[in-house]
């Protein structure tokens, strides 16, 4: 096994990243704006999830250097009793430092009682055309009580607008609210301000980030992973760099070989968009730095 980074924090400088995306694919959810695979798994797609997620566990439970996790599905894990158990399990772990997972909060949230809340996140989106405001609104207030670790966010969508303003307001203000930019949409600065009275750092999905030939974390302190344990820098470069399982990946720092990055779970890792700082103590989950 190679050595892999360690070090006290999140911000690229001592311990490794792993953003991981099992075969996962099934959502409860159907967006109509989702660039994410829309399929329903059937009982062998699901056993083959779980078999490739309890693996992956293992393998971070058996290391010895510190890691932070981000659950990225293409689906909607949390409905999965197999992401509830390893978001435990991972929390517990005295290396792991953070371990977090992108959700629609559809599921119950009474497992969060036997995790670490020190460790534990989630990144959630409100999906307004799939949840009523209230019932997305009383998941986070269940999250708050809990005092669970987490961000909200939606899609910057003209439908939404109105609907992001209310669980901007409902919410209290030290939940960060974030917006992602539509994808391929252009914004006026009248509507781009519109968006920033809700997330203040929406300039920052806005527009894509050039990033061709600059310095960027992805292949050395943060990269990506897959259910069968192949490495990449990150989701948006396919280029193989090893296999976590064989031993094969060496990390190392490159400058990014994409023309653009205009997906936060890429351009947070990009050294010149100065994120790390804004969000220093939260870059998995989104929650910038007070």
């Amino acid at each position: 096994m190679p050595l892999l980074p360690g070090g006290p924090d999140d911000r690229g400088r001592g311990h490794l990243t792993i953003l991981y995306r099992g075969p996962l694919a099934s959502c409860d959810y159907d967006c109509p704006y989702c660039p994410f695979a829309k399929r329903r798994d059937n009982p062998e797609q699901l056993r083959r999830d779980r078999a490739a997620l309890e693996r992956f566990t293992a393998w971070v439970a058996g290391r010895d250097h510190p890691v932070s996790v981000l659950f990225t599905p293409w689906g909607e894990g949390l409905v999965r009793s197999w992401y509830r158990r390893a978001m435990v399990e991972l929390s517990h772990l005295p290396h792991v430092r953070r371990v977090a997972i992108q959700t629609n909060l559809s599921h119950r949230s009474g497992w969060l009682a036997e995790a670490d809340l020190d460790t534990l996140a989630l990144w959630a989106t409100y999906h307004p055309g799939q949840v009523t405001h209230e019932r997305f609104l009383t998941r986070c207030r269940d999250l708050v009580a809990r005092g669970v670790r987490f961000s909200v966010g939606v899609v910057g969508l003209p439908e939404h607008l109105g609907h992001a303003r209310r669980i901007r307001a409902d919410l209290p203000a030290e939940v960060y609210v974030w917006v992602n930019a539509a994808e391929g949409a252009a914004y006026t600065d009248d509507e781009a301000a519109d968006w920033t009275a809700i997330d203040p750092l929406f300039r920052y999905s806005r527009t894509p980030h050039r990033s061709a030939g600059l310095p960027c974390r992805t292949g050395d302190s943060v990269i990506s992973v897959d259910g069968d344990g192949t490495v990449r820098r990150c989701h948006f470069v396919p280029a193989v760099l090893g296999n976590l399982y064989e031993g094969t990946f060496r990390p190392k720092a490159t400058a990014c070989p994409a023309a653009i990055c205009d997906c936060h779970i890429g351009y947070v890792h990009l050294e010149t968009t100065g994120l790390y700082d804004v969000f220093a103590g939260g870059v998995l989950e989104r929650i910038p730095a007070r």
